[in-house]
């Protein structure tokens, strides 16, 4: 019987809720590649960036500015970008200009990560679900074969892996989404300091007493 139980395959000795089980498992799998994927992509050296940009500005090449943030990816290059665009104009426009392409960027970042919560969540339920299915296969399993305790045996084999699976999905798919939750924050708190400091730097007594030279010419 034992020989047997672990011939087959896991998802005979699971049941039939493996096969759900199986399927939140691979879109959790896919979600966090893609989300590791595009988070790491849109991750820059912001200090590097940010001396380029206000070199170019002082240098008055505003247009290679714009360019660098265009072939830089990530959302700090977007943030940046906004901010120049509006480059001349009042602190109050440049200030809504960056709260705007921040307010643009944070959902793009955060997408599809609640989705992992949630199958942190749906998981052990659905293992929980086959558990009861399979308990309740083993008492009928009990009373047809006149105490066989092989069928019995078979069937709490099945409830325990329907809950170990579904347990399993839940404790990778929760480490999955904190992961990603941290490196979203770490994304976000970057965007803050960024537009702070392009904010700074555009409104400085300074580079505002160049503007107003340039529009009085």
């Amino acid at each position: 019987m034992t020989m047997n139980l672990f011939g087959n395959t896991l998802i005979q000795q699971g049941g039939y809720t493996l096969y759900p089980l199986f399927i939140l498992s691979i879109i959790a799998m896919l979600i966090f590649i893609e989300r590791a994927l595009f988070l790491h992509k849109g991750q820059i050296h912001s200090l590097d960036f940010l001396a380029g940009i206000k070199n170019l500005i002082n240098k008055k090449r505003l247009v290679e500015a714009l360019t660098l943030c265009e072939e830089t990816p990530g959302p700090l290059a977007r943030v940046v970008k906004s901010a120049l665009l509006q480059y001349g104009t009042s602190d109050a426009r440049i200030h809504s200009a960056i709260e705007s392409a921040a307010l643009i960027e944070v959902p793009i970042l955060e997408r599809r990560i609640g989705t992992l919560a949630a199958i942190a969540r749906i998981s052990p339920l659905v293992g929980f679900i086959g558990t009861l299915i399979a308990a309740f296969q083993a008492l009928i399993n009990l009373e047809a074969a006149n105490a066989d305790s092989a069928l019995f045996v078979e069937s709490l084999a099945q409830a325990i892996i329907s809950s170990a699976v579904g347990l399993g999905i839940a404790a990778l798919a929760a480490l999955g989404y904190h992961f990603l939750h941290g490196r979203v924050r770490a994304l976000v708190f970057e965007i803050e300091r960024v537009g702070y400091a392009i904010y700074e730097f555009l409104c400085s007594s300074e580079l505002q007493s160049e503007v107003e030279e340039k529009i009085e010419l």
